[in-house]
């Protein structure tokens, strides 16, 4: 679309011109249309998964599930995700993907049928526009080990992945650490350079090439890459050897064979190319435009800037969002006209090209009640439609968040990780508590008699232990008082920093801000937590007496209560809550007409901690003169019972963190899971009511030290207008709580492992445990390994050339598959794991996803688990045998469908 954007009494008019290829696109469209077209939309699977289409001569023609990932450089695509939504049925995303080489004619064909499918299907999916190479979070989320760029296209006659052919010759070109893409280069050694992975492909085997600057993690990334290649594209019938291009020397054998491929090497190999910059730095210029015809011009009028709301949108319009051209985002009202909402794609793209703005700008459209995770997070808040409606949360002075809590079975909470991250407990909070109060820049030990009691001129740290599977884990709390000294300040960090030492790193840390305490930090006092305004906890220091003193309490059980201090005046109060007027001579316990008998309860409680002084319970509207007086005379206060509501909960959204570049960026991981945390990072997660930073065990230092300026930068520069206040947890690889880990499905605390001990033949932990899993796709068998006398022998099905086959032997992580299992083999390992003492047990993949008929002879299907060493154990169970025993029958049943040994 041509078009231009002119400024005109303060809107955007869009002239748009004639759009001769758009149009030639449609009316070739309109007269290559069939029942066959119509067909391709019946026969859409509505189940969750994946689906692919390419365009071929104007046509959807499915991809099958084996060439999922593989994108040819001349073609279009379409990708359609459908997921189940936790509580809350389907959503479902449709990427229309751009190759580099692919016509004008495509591109406006696979636009058009993405409008169709879209339409099709209610007009509820996000719609995206993805251009290769630029590929959004959410679209590389669904080819975890990597996308493949080929050369060509379908229509000049290549074709898409067959299973089990082996005539292939291609050298990939590796690259990224987070987002691995491979693209398919000359297989020459021109190709090469000293920076990156090289993957030459041979069919029956597969050469990874190290280069020299390479780091682990890119390593790791290509054999996964390898693994998937060799399970989709071969059958898992496929040899992979690696060579360390700073050592090619170790592996003789496998220079041979790349040399019989690539010709003799001359010269030196090209420099490093530098990886991409990380993505854009978070934007917050954020633009609202309504989006209308008008005589018939197209009008993009603007609204508003950032921290949006939600009610500028009207459901009888249309809409763009735009983060200064990092991403532009259009939503269509449910009551717009069907020709604006059908409009709604090519307006943003028409839109991007009035703007000047680069052709591979993110673009996503979406039609109201189906908002994506990432648009929501650009308003101030948002409550979808079920939701009580209200004010959501306000976090200002007298109006304190209102939490619902229950009480927890601390088993129920260890069993289901999940449920700890929602209720941001990661247990009962029965466990131990030490308290230390900065004092002359040090540690300071507070008497237990006071504890809960914490004075905003004053820092604290609170250590809570508790135990975890029989081991103890600690959280670190810095409680930092409104009106600290700044030295109090950064000696309640530093002090943190011993304190952590002291543990061995274990301990998670979490600051905290006075008045945004978390709920755990709550529950810990056990209902009696008073926050004083100013003044010091200090022993033998006098407090000066400010004349009465009001507390307003919040909270329904001892798990979730505080009191603290606001301003005594009448205008403080509000309707909905507890409050305690502290004088001279009286208590009053002051009652709003909105607080129910819990929270009356859990005032009553905190009077007796406050004072020891008469009590006297004062109803809302019937308070005595001495009340008023107290509070220096009768004034309105707030009586809206919206301030009940309490914020409703946002997706919570991971991203890898960099300061390389001098400034805080942030790469999103969309649909994430743990293999995502990469060690050598450190990561963010944003679930809104908390922020986490991840630091991995090998993370570099620098950007450890800046850790927390990262945190507070991001909350700082979030367009949605955040509380830079929001709650900061520190939390360290291996030591993190199932506060964190309850955001991530199925978490296994064994994940990690050192890459010289990866089995390049096993199939990738992220791939369904038992082989090759495409979202929605059809499972691949996996093939059997074996282990003959500690060495990995390979012994392929289908013969490679000799030297070949020898080349691959003599690698130093090589294996291939064996063409059958003998139960009495030494290879097998024994079908008893006591059999003889000989402490022997059977390959995991023997037992995984596997129909009692298809399980070696004598094993028990409903035991399982036996026949696992100890070490397979733990990695698929995520725990040891004797704690697995004393688990629940029906936690245990659980655990081994989700390893698939059920």
């Amino acid at each position: 679309m041509e078009s231009r954007i002119e400024s005109k009494n303060g809107k955007l008019w869009s002239k748009e011109t004639a759009r001769p290829s758009l149009h030639h696109t449609q009316h070739k469209f309109s007269r290559m249309m069939s029942d066959d077209n119509q067909d391709t939309f019946r026969n859409v699977n509505r189940k969750p998964g994946l689906q692919i289409w390419t365009i071929n001569n104007m046509k959807m023609v499915p991809v099958p599930a084996q060439g999922f990932g593989n994108f040819f450089e001349g073609d279009c695509y379409i990708v359609l995700c459908i997921s189940e939504k936790k509580g809350s049925g389907q959503s479902a995303d449709i990427h229309y993907w751009i190759g580099n080489s692919s016509s004008q004619d495509e591109q406006g064909a696979a636009a058009i049928y993405v409008t169709q499918l879209d339409e099709y299907l209610g007009g509820s999916p996000v719609q995206h526009r993805e251009v290769q190479g630029n590929e959004s979070p959410r679209f590389r989320s669904y080819f975890k080990n990597g996308l493949i760029y080929k050369k060509g296209g379908v229509a000049s006659g290549f074709h898409h992945v067959d299973t089990n052919v082996y005539n292939v010759l291609r050298l990939l070109h590796v690259k990224g650490r987070k987002h691995v893409t491979a693209t398919e280069v000359e297989v020459s050694w021109n190709s090469f350079n000293n920076g990156d992975i090289f993957l030459l492909d041979m069919g029956k085997a597969i050469v990874q090439w190290n280069g020299p600057q390479s780091n682990r993690r890119e390593k790791l990334k290509a054999v996964l890459l390898a693994q998937d290649i060799r399970d989709r594209e071969r059958g898992g019938r496929a040899q992979i050897g690696v060579v360390e291009g700073v050592d090619e020397q170790s592996s003789p054998e496998l220079m041979k064979v790349m040399t019989a491929v690539l010709g003799q090497r001359t010269g030196q190999l090209k420099e490093a190319i530098p990886d991409d910059k990380p993505d854009q730095v978070q934007n917050t210029s954020v633009r609202l435009y309504h989006v209308f015809e008008n005589s018939g011009n197209l009008v993009v009028q603007e609204v508003a800037t950032q921290p949006l709301t939600q009610d500028l949108l009207h459901s009888t319009d249309c809409y763009i969002v735009d983060q200064r051209g990092s991403s532009v985002m259009v939503w269509k009202g449910k009551q717009a006209s069907k020709e604006e909402r059908r409009e709604a794609l090519n307006r943003a793209v028409g839109y991007i090209k009035a703007k000047n703005y680069p052709s591979n700008t993110s673009v996503e459209v979406m039609t109201e009640g189906g908002e994506s995770a990432m648009f929501k997070h650009l308003f101030k808040s948002w409550r979808d439609k079920g939701q009580t409606q209200g004010l959501g949360t306000t976090y200002s002075m007298g109006k304190i968040a209102k939490v619902d809590q229950v009480k927890f079975d601390v088993m129920e909470l260890h069993a289901r990780p999940e449920l700890a991250a929602q209720q941001r407990m990661v247990d009962d909070a029965s466990g131990d508590v030490k308290v230390w109060r900065i004092e002359n820049l040090e540690l300071a030990e507070v008497n237990p008699s006071t504890y809960g009691q914490f004075y905003g001129g004053d820092c604290y740290l609170v250590l809570y232990t508790y135990q975890k599977s029989g081991r103890e884990q600690y959280i670190l709390y810095m409680w930092q008082g409104r009106h600290a000294t700044q030295d109090e300040i950064t000696a309640s960090a530093y002090q943190a920093v011993n304190i952590d030492n002291k543990y061995n790193g274990a301990p998670v840390q979490v600051r905290v801000i006075m008045g945004k305490e978390p709920r755990h930090f709550l529950a810990i006092f056990k209902g009696k937590l008073i926050i004083f305004e100013g003044g010091t906890g200090r022993p033998g220091v006098v407090n000066p007496d400010g004349g009465a003193r009001l507390f307003q309490v919040r909270g329904t059980n001892e798990l979730n209560t505080k009191a603290t201090e606001v301003l005594a005046r009448a205008s403080s109060l509000n309707t909905n809550d507890v409050f305690l007027l502290k004088t001279d001579h009286m208590c009053y316990l002051w009652y709003g007409k909105g607080c129910s008998g819990d929270e009356r309860v859990m005032g009553k409680v905190m009077s007796d901690v406050l004072s020891k002084q008469d009590k006297q319970v004062v109803m809302e509207g019937q308070e005595p003169a001495e009340f008023w007086v107290a509070l220096g005379g009768k004034a309105p206060y707030a009586s809206d019972k919206r301030m009940l509501r309490e914020e409703p909960p946002h997706s919570p959204r991971l991203f890898e963190c960099s300061n390389q570049t001098g400034k805080f960026r942030m790469t999103e991981v969309d649909d994430f899971a743990q293999s995502d945390l990469d060690e050598e990072d450190v990561m963010l997660l944003d679930t809104w009511e908390e922020v986490f930073f991840w630091v991995g065990n090998s993370a570099n230092q620098y950007e450890i030290k800046e850790a927390w300026n990262c945190a507070q930068e991001y909350l700082r520069t979030h367009p949605a207008g955040r509380d830079p206040d929001t709650p900061i947890i520190f939390v360290k690889q291996g030591y993190e709580p199932p506060t964190f880990t309850g955001w991530f499905n199925a978490w296994d605390p064994h994940k990690w492992s050192d890459l010289n001990n990866t089995n390049l033949n096993k199939s990738p932990a992220g791939s369904g445990v038992g082989g090759y899993r495409a979202p929605g796709g059809p499972m691949s068998s996996p093939p059997v390994y074996r282990l003959h006398g500690g060495d990995l022998s390979p012994r392929p099905t289908t013969p490679t050339s000799p030297s070949t086959q020898r080349a691959l032997s003599s690698g130093s992580m090589t294996l291939s598959p064996s063409s059958s299992y003998t139960p009495s083999s030494p290879a097998g390992g024994t079908m008893s794991p006591s059999a003889g003492g000989s402490g022997m047990y059977l390959d995991p993949e023997l037992l995984i996803n596997k129909s009692p008929s298809e399980l070696p002879q004598g094993v028990d299907p409903s035991q399982r688990e036996d026949y696992l060493s100890d070490v397979d154990f733990e990695n698929l169970l995520g725990t040891n045998r004797s704690d697995f025993k004393r688990l629940p029958k029906w936690r245990q049943s659980d655990l081994k469908k989700k390893a698939g040994i059920f």
